[in-house]
């Protein structure tokens, strides 16, 4: 099977998983029962939603295996696609016209940036050096945008966790392509990397549990956004990753961009109780304490 095809239907795999983890977090963070990090880890839902936190993000890593960067983070959007139907379906209710609409354009988004960002299988990875680097400027700009606690702050944290999904991508498929050319998986650089990698995995986690408690459509957008920008960054930097096709591929992927973000923007648009399975959904009367290895640090990878 083609390199491209097969990190595709990863991706897709992966995003339903995710998709299902997302409102099962969402509904857990709007219940008094969420309080607190100590309340989540004691919950057995919570620990469902982490368990297909984890299938999905092994799912991801596997695509990252087999393509790059710039093609498999913006399929990330692909998540709130499909929780928006999961979300209708717990709520009882049909999908409405707007977030078909919202749907339909995020889908044609992804198709056109599919197309520029199509290249070859991944080979440069991240040195130990950059990978440090990366993460150290990425806790930097957790901390800075969870600083401070108001009403708010769930879309920083969702900003948060978006750049910690992204930065758990690009470790991880220093992982995956490292231990693919038949190295040592005890060498120091892929220890460490793989140490990262759990750190900023489970501290996203964390962040997004904490964004999800006004609601998931503007959280998950916002995830959704912040982080295939993080990880184009990183690949066009550090791993030497280009789009392709010169000036039409430039185009192609600003005009996926916008249609993306369109219909990212009319998704955040569904009804608060849409996603939460229904309107008498109980609401927290206190945020999370997302005490986690990134100072209130999900991958996503």
């Amino acid at each position: 099977m083609n390199a491209t095809v097969l990190a595709v239907a990863l991706c897709l795999a992966s995003a339903v998983t995710y998709a299902a983890a997302a409102v099962a977090q969402e509904r857990l963070a709007r219940r008094a029962t969420a309080r607190s990090a100590r309340a989540l880890f004691g919950n057995g839902d919570w620990w469902w939603s982490a368990g297909l936190n984890a299938a999905a993000a092994l799912l991801h890593a596997a695509a990252l295996r087999y393509g790059p960067l710039t093609l498999v983070q913006p399929l990330g959007a692909l998540t709130l696609v499909a929780a928006v139907p999961l979300g209708a379906r717990g709520a009882g209710r049909r999908v409405a016209a707007t977030e078909w609409r919202g749907t339909l354009a995020t889908v044609a988004g992804l198709g056109l940036l599919l197309l520029p960002a199509s290249g070859p299988a991944p080979d440069d990875t991240l040195t130990l050096a950059e990978a440090l680097a990366v993460s150290g400027a990425t806790v930097a700009a957790i901390l800075l945008l969870t600083a401070r606690q108001d009403p708010r702050s769930g879309l920083r944290h969702a900003t948060a966790s978006g750049l910690a999904s992204a930065v758990a991508s690009a470790l991880t498929q220093t992982v995956a392509v490292a231990g693919g050319r038949g190295g040592s998986l005890f060498s120091v650089r892929v220890v460490s990397v793989a140490l990262l990698v759990v750190v900023f995995a489970v501290g996203g986690m964390l962040l997004s549990q904490r964004a999800y408690r006004g609601g998931l459509g503007a959280p998950l957008a916002v995830v959704n956004l912040a982080n295939p920008l993080a990880a184009a960054a990183i690949g066009m930097i550090l791993l030497g990753e280009r789009l392709q096709g010169g000036a039409l591929g430039v185009l192609l992927a600003v005009a996926g961009a916008l249609a993306a973000t369109r219909g990212v923007l009319l998704l955040t648009r569904t009804p608060s109780d849409a996603l939460t399975g229904g309107a008498g959904a109980v609401r927290p009367a206190a945020p999370v304490s997302a005490t986690g290895p990134v100072a209130a640090g999900r991958v996503t990878a």
